[in-house]
């Protein structure tokens, strides 16, 4: 797939809305220094090319309920495309998992679990079992507390990229 050229201007444009989320058309020009008109024009090329995928708030889960985040590792017992689309397809249906990721090297996938208690995550864990995915083996890790949580810096990855 081809990559569509960003400049400068695209990727400020961008950092800021990371960052921000959504702001007023005024704000973010003000942020990105050009002209409210070109700067809504470029962010609507930028969201009808897919580079904003949403908005989203950054909730203060603790406030609102308590929880257990569990980190696990899971390997497939197999490794054919089938059985990892079948593997992933079950994991987007789970709203008890919020970040998933596909890894190389000793494990297949590495995610997230947030469920109001140990008991319900190990019910979320047999229903994963139970459901034959393939399973071999998987490790769980308790988080205890969130040490950071950030985006990625667009602004320094596109800098690298462009060296």
């Amino acid at each position: 797939m081809k990559k569509m050229a960003l400049d400068g201007t695209d990727i400020r444009i961008l950092s800021a809305v990371q960052h921000h989320g959504q702001i007023s058309k005024t704000r973010l020009s003000e942020l990105v220094n050009i002209s409210a008109t070109a700067c809504w024009a470029r962010l609507d090329r930028l969201k009808a090319a897919g580079f904003i995928r949403g908005y989203h708030a950054d909730i203060a889960l603790e406030q609102i309920v308590d929880f257990t985040q569990v980190v696990v590792t899971l390997s497939l017992t197999h490794h054919r495309k089938a059985d990892f689309d079948r593997f992933e397809a079950f994991i987007r249906s789970l709203d008890e998992i919020t970040d998933c990721v596909a890894t190389g090297g000793g494990m297949d996938y590495v995610f997230e679990a947030i469920t109001p208690n140990l008991a319900a995550f190990q019910t979320l864990m047999e229903t994963m079992l139970a459901a034959e995915l393939g399973i071999d083996r998987y490790m769980t890790y308790i988080a205890t507390r969130r040490v950071k949580s950030s985006r990625p810096n667009l602004t320094k990855l596109a800098a690298k990229n462009r060296s």
